[in-house]
């Protein structure tokens, strides 16, 4: 071979470069199309499995069961909604399980709240550890903790009931509200209250005015979690309850002889009341990002 002459396979690419580049781009792009279905055929996959079990909760609130389990479809009726309290036993449990829920979440967010703001604003001896001691009832088993409050509320003579499930459903809330609130509190410029103060504020008003409007979204993250947490809790429950009943302790005990369509009813109605503050609470955010 002469010198200065390129090879035959070497001239014929020099030839067209511009098709071998276009071809390179264009693999690359079916590559690119191949890739965003798999991921998008993965996450309707996954999310699939999430809602699942909801959509089979409401889909069975319009099922007509022939027996006394609403666990096969046997018809379509509306009848199950026109009167969602026709169990008056489980009405009366969920009814409670509400009334556990509300004092516990009231109580919690108090609770949860002052601390987690202490947490984010101050720097005190031993403030890391109450911060990992915010995480263990989140670690702990439930089996472990209401066997524990069992043990304690027995010791001491204390009459199982109402007050000790919301003791109970307190302790494991607060976690949930101070460690939510204090993420939301985290980076927070607290000289904000100070120039307000400097400005004849009283430290009231300026915590309603400047600090609370900012920390409010996180509240009400901790409150929706927390009443999730408290309303289906069944194992500390059934640990402080004594003869009190909540609804799913209800609902268990139901199941043994029926489970009647009410079930998915109020579970439905849960559902829908939670969705529907989540969506204000966004678009509330929204509205004070935009502001």
């Amino acid at each position: 071979m002469s010198e200065g002459v390129a090879p035959p396979y070497l001239s014929r690419e020099l030839e067209q470069p511009g098709k071998t580049r276009k071809g390179s781009t264009s693999s690359r792009r079916a590559g690119s199309r191949w890739g965003r279905r798999i991921l998008t055929a993965f996450a309707c996959l996954v999310y699939l499995y999430l809602f699942l079990p909801l959509i089979n909760i409401i889909v069975f609130t319009f099922n007509d069961p022939a027996g006394r389990y609403n666990i096969s479809w046997d018809g379509f009726t509306i009848n199950n909604w026109l009167d969602p309290f026709k169990d008056q036993e489980l009405t009366n449990a969920f009814i409670r399980s509400l009334e556990v829920a509300v004092l516990s979440i009231s109580i919690a967010l108090v609770m949860g709240s002052l601390v987690a703001i202490a947490l984010a604003r101050y720097r005190f001896t031993g403030s890391r550890g109450i911060e990992i001691f915010l995480v263990l009832p989140l670690t702990t088993p439930e089996i472990v903790l209401g066997a524990s409050l069992y043990q304690l509320f027995l010791g001491r003579n204390v009459v199982f009931g109402f007050s000790t499930v919301v003791i109970a459903h307190v302790m494991f809330c607060v976690s949930f509200v101070a460690l939510t609130v204090k993420a939301r509190v985290r980076g927070f410029d607290w000289t904000l209250e100070d120039a307000a103060m400097d400005l004849g504020a009283s430290p009231w008003r300026s915590f309603r005015k400047i600090t609370f409007p900012l920390i409010l979204p996180g509240i009400v993250a901790a409150a929706l979690l927390s009443f999730a947490l408290s309303l289906d809790d069944y194992i500390v429950t059934d640990f402080t309850k004594g003869e009190f009943t909540t609804f799913p302790i209800q609902v268990n005990n139901a199941f043994r002889v029926s489970f009647p369509p009410q079930v998915n009813v109020l579970a439905t109605i849960v559902l829908i009341v939670s969705v529907l503050l989540l969506v204000l609470t966004s678009v509330r955010s929204e509205k004070g990002v935009t502001r």
